[in-house]
């Protein structure tokens, strides 16, 4: 909701705005007259808020202003910007209408100075890696128990103080040479490679270490030289490159055999801790003393088997005459077992073979009562159907047409065969054939009479 009031000044009249209306009018004005540009300035209060937006201030030595750069512009960069960090960005302004503070939006940043140092970097950086430089199939193994390890750092780098820190707590036992060049500068890149020279000739040590500390892409730009990489990757002597912070990398990082994020983690992964080192010696001489152990305990119990077997003649031959009785005894016994056992056996069959027999007396007589109840059986099946036979019969010649007519009574039939029932269906005239006991009548209907129900 907007709300207007107008006030006199002098002659005329002027709106009165809002706070909001005022933020909104200068937030406006920014867009449309300040097209984005670049800005350089170095990094302070730098925060990543777990969004993935950063929020930083960007200053001079006269002045700063509130920086902002979205997630998705952020994940572009290529590198996490450091507190005192010297950057170049490029940034549209806008006005934070909420407090109206004016800040600059990040679009695009680089290491101030470095647009054509990263280019170059990431030149060499795909021409090596077709030529196959980074390839892991041809890397060198890291052995964990060199004989001595090389650094190649400059004498006065606090890095070669902390691979010798590192190295003389975890394995004091492992001779440390130091090839010094320096790190830093136009000279640097000779003299690293001329470090790398000396300890591929000397072949004094089983791993070289090529660290540095960490700095801005400028102070590390010696480990990208191209030759020196080239060096790196052509020396007999496995190379593990510790150069600057986690989060910087170098051409020297993705050509050597194994990259550390640290000096003192190089150093780390270099060789095995002396405490490693005692316990597997410890625990391999608990093996060997158990192996030995158990070796002269066979050998122990194989003397005794031997000093057993070890008899005289005479005791010899009394036990073979011993073990011989002994045998005869148990074969007399044996038979004496297997003839009981067959007799055992021959009657049990007996047994068995007299109870499968049939009773043949037993089954005769159940045949004679079988035979008897069979001929009761069909004899009385015989009278009652005999009976039967005859109430049929009788009960036939009951109801048979010709004992009906023999008891007086006659049947009419009208000349087409029909049986007459009804005198009503008659009439004066009709020809009947009436059939009697004995004959049959033709006669001629004079008069009908219909009984009333």
């Amino acid at each position: 909701m907007t709300t207007e009031f107008q006030v006199k000044i002098g002659h005329g009249a002027t709106e009165i705005l809002t706070v909001s209306q005022l933020n909104k009018a200068v937030s406006r004005l920014f867009d449309e007259n300040l097209a984005p540009g670049w800005v350089r300035g170095e990094i302070s209060n730098f925060t990543a808020a777990t969004s993935g937006h950063w929020y930083f201030t960007l200053k001079d030595e006269a002045a700063s202003v509130r920086a902002v750069m979205f997630r998705g512009r952020a994940l572009t960069t290529g590198f996490l910007p450091r507190p005192g960090d010297s950057v170049e960005v490029r940034a549209r302004v806008t006005l934070y209408e909420a407090r109206g503070e004016y800040q600059i939006q990040v679009e695009q940043m680089r290491r101030s100075g470095l647009g054509s140092l990263y280019e170059a970097f990431l030149a060499l950086k795909s021409r090596l890696a077709a030529e196959g430089l980074f390839d892991s199939a041809g890397k060198r193994e890291i052995t964990r128990h060199p004989r001595a390890v090389g650094v190649i750092t400059s004498l006065s780098a606090a890095a070669l103080r902390d691979v010798l820190t590192a190295i003389s707590r975890r394995a004091p036992h492992v001779p440390v040479i130091v090839y010094p060049a320096q790190v830093q500068g136009a000279e640097a890149p000779l003299q690293l490679r001329q470090a790398l020279a000396i300890a591929n000739e000397r072949r004094e040590v089983d791993t070289l270490l090529l660290v540095r500390g960490g700095g801005s892409i400028e102070d590390l730009w010696a480990f990208n030289d191209e030759s020196l990489a080239r060096d790196i990757a052509a020396s007999v002597i496995p190379v593990v490159s510790g150069v600057g912070h986690e989060t910087d990398f170098t051409i020297a990082d993705f050509v050597a055999d194994l990259r550390a994020p640290t000096p003192t983690a190089a150093a780390e992964l270099v060789c095995a801790t002396r405490k490693e080192l005692l316990e597997r010696v410890e625990r391999a001489a608990l093996t060997l003393v158990s192996l030995q152990q158990r070796r002269l305990e066979r050998l122990a119990q194989r003397v005794d088997r031997a000093a057993a077997g070890v008899i005289a003649p005479g005791d010899r031959l009394a036990h073979q005459a011993e073990r011989v009785r002994g045998l005869a005894f148990r074969l007399a016994g044996a038979m004496r077992s297997a003839v009981q056992s067959g007799q055992s056996r021959h009657a049990g069959l007996r047994a068995r073979l007299a109870g499968q027999l049939p009773d043949v007396s037993a089954q005769h007589y159940r045949v004679e009562r079988a035979a008897t109840s069979i001929s009761v059986t069909h004899a009385h099946a015989l009278a009652r159907l005999r009976q039967r036979i005859g109430q049929a019969e009788s009960q036939l010649r009951a109801l048979s047409p010709e004992n009906t007519l023999a008891r007086g009574y006659a049947i009419a039939r009208l000349p087409d065969g029909r049986v007459v029932r009804d005198a009503g269906a008659l009439g004066p005239g009709d020809a009947l054939t009436v059939t009697l006991s004995r004959g049959e009548v033709d006669s001629t209907v004079v008069r009908t009479r219909v009984a009333q129900s």
